[in-house]
């Protein structure tokens, strides 16, 4: 078969079909969406959504978790993906490299689960519960306060500072939570409180 293409035809089909591929590459086609929307479904087949942020540094940037396994019917629900919320206003969806390695830190071997201590003069840390752990913070923080509370400066003004513990806070919470944590740890009268985006 024989066919004649003239100069001005070849430069208008090939004009048109750039066009087209580059209207595709920048997303205004929906070859994108329907490639998309075809492979999520299948990734993430029958898991469950949780929203969440990330624990990394103060961008405090929203994380979607997608879990399988059935809690209702017994099962242990185990994190499969991890990916950038959209819907949040703070990150839209990106991760920067650290929270797109979020999965790799809930997997990993040796990630503290559960509470330990160290005994005075022991070489290993020795598993507790919450309570006890907790309960000892307590104790300790306020033997602590009982023994160094400053009540008064030399002026004899009333200070009520506490200035041999310090609080580390978490800088990748709400608004509200940093406000009540902020509070509480005030009221105590501790002077020293800083939280991990500075560190």
């Amino acid at each position: 078969m024989n066919m004649e293409l003239s100069r001005r035809g070849f430069l208008a089909g090939a004009g048109a079909g750039v066009a087209g591929t580059t209207l595709g590459a920048f997303g205004f086609g929906d070859v994108e969406a329907a490639h998309a929307a075809s492979i999520r479904p299948f990734k993430l087949a029958n898991t469950a959504e949780a929203r969440n942020t990330c624990t990394y540094c103060s961008v405090a940037c929203g994380i979607i978790l997608y879990s399988k396994g059935d809690l209702k019917k017994g099962e242990k629900a185990e994190i499969i993906h991890i990916e950038g919320d959209a819907d949040h206003p703070t990150n839209r969806g990106t991760l920067c490299p650290k929270g797109s390695a979020l999965l790799d830190v809930v997997h990993s071997k040796t990630r503290t689960l559960y509470p330990q201590i160290r005994k005075a003069g022991s070489d290993k840390f020795e598993r507790v519960s919450w309570e006890q752990a907790l309960d000892r913070i307590a104790r300790l923080m306020k033997d602590d306060r009982d023994r160094n509370l400053v009540l008064k400066n030399a002026d004899g003004v009333t200070v009520n500072r506490w200035t041999t513990t310090g609080f580390l806070a978490a800088s990748a919470t709400t608004n509200e939570t940093a406000w009540a944590t902020y509070k509480v740890v005030r009221s105590t009268g501790m002077v020293v409180f800083d939280n991990q985006a500075r560190v």
